[in-house]
């Protein structure tokens, strides 16, 4: 178990996608955190009260959680003396990062040296099997995008919530850091060795006892990403769900770290999931849209919403700005 309350560090992030580990956990796990942690550079912020590491943890903070999604998940280098300084402070450190917090000599010995824990949240288990792409008891929706850092984690979470509002068994389904650190279960799906990333995922969402249960997946990446398309794939088979959410930023043109290549069309984007999607389900459709309108206007943001239902025919809104009742209709019609 991760000790509690957080200290969120943010480092040097230039807008809340690049700290959405940070902004995740500060929306959903908000009575969780003391408050946040971040170089002078820093342009944006979770809302929680900006500490130092000395201010956090004489006001009880036990474990630094590391809140930056940096691309290819590296250590900075000049994360490694704000480590060091968390843990001779008394925190634990907590990383969802691919480079791992125990392969580093000098955090590794220093946290055993000071009876600290170290916590790498992105390990998948061991002895995964490889996906079966068999039908299997319950239902399943999985949040797909046009990009990454579109909003699929807050959409499924949301969308969660609304179901277990209105009575209906569901569960929120972690597949990527900071879900794990929200849900305190998951799997880290990029992480996962490509030939049995599609059976972890039909091992994180098994067949449910209960036929009316389901399973809200959270989506990673996108089909159109060159970089993390593979990802989204597996995931995609071993999720074999029943209903899809396809997630969008309208404000952006091009892929997020990725200037060369441009964003699809949301009709290009359903068709495509839709496609692939039922090799392992053949029930699969997308069923509503979720936006991400918080560079807009009230105004841009309505048109925005009003646009995605216009051109694929179905419900759309902003999870956060709009509230998901028309997806969660969408879902259990």
């Amino acid at each position: 178990m991760i000790a509690r309350p957080y200290l969120l560090f943010l480092a040097s992030a230039h807008d809340i996608n690049e700290a959405k580990t940070a902004a995740g956990i500060a929306r959903f796990r908000p009575d969780d955190c003391i408050g946040e942690f971040a170089y002078a550079d820093c342009a944006t912020t979770t809302g929680l009260p900006r500490l130092t590491i000395e201010e956090a943890a004489d006001l009880g903070a036990r474990t630094l959680v590391i809140g930056v999604a940096a691309s290819g998940g590296a250590l900075a280098p000049a994360w490694i003396e704000t480590i060091a300084s968390a843990l001779r402070a008394g925190l634990d450190i907590a990383s969802g990062m691919h480079m791992r917090l125990r392969d580093q000599p000098r955090i590794a010995e220093l946290a055993a040296s000071l009876g600290r824990e170290l916590h790498d949240v992105r390990i998948p288990p061991r002895d995964l099997p490889i996906g079966s792409g068999r039908p299997r008891a319950g239902r399943r929706v999985l949040t797909v995008g046009t990009d990454c850092s579109v909003g699929k984690m807050f959409t499924a979470l949301l969308v969660e919530a609304e179901l277990r509002e209105r009575g209906v068994p569901a569960t929120f389904r972690a597949t990527g850091q900071t879900g794990i650190l929200i849900a305190g279960t998951g799997v880290p799906v990029d992480a996962v060795v490509a030939d049995f990333l599609s059976g972890a995922v039909e091992q994180l969402a098994p067949a449910a006892a209960d036929p009316d249960h389901i399973d809200v997946i959270e989506g990673q990446g996108s089909l159109f990403h060159p970089s993390f398309a593979g990802v989204s794939l597996g995931l995609l088979h071993g999720a074999a769900p029943h209903r899809m959410i396809l997630c969008h930023d309208p404000t952006r043109d091009r892929m997020r770290g990725d200037t060369d290549h441009g964003l699809p069309s949301l009709t290009a984007c359903r068709d495509l999931n839709e496609r692939l999607a039922r090799l392992t389900n053949p029930e699969a459709r997308v069923c509503g849209v979720a936006l991400n309108t918080s560079r807009l206007g009230e105004r841009e943001a309505a048109q925005a919403i009003d646009a995605a239902a216009a051109e694929l025919g179905l419900p759309a809104c902003d999870p956060i700005r709009t509230g998901v009742t028309s997806l969660a209709d969408a879902i259990l019609a």
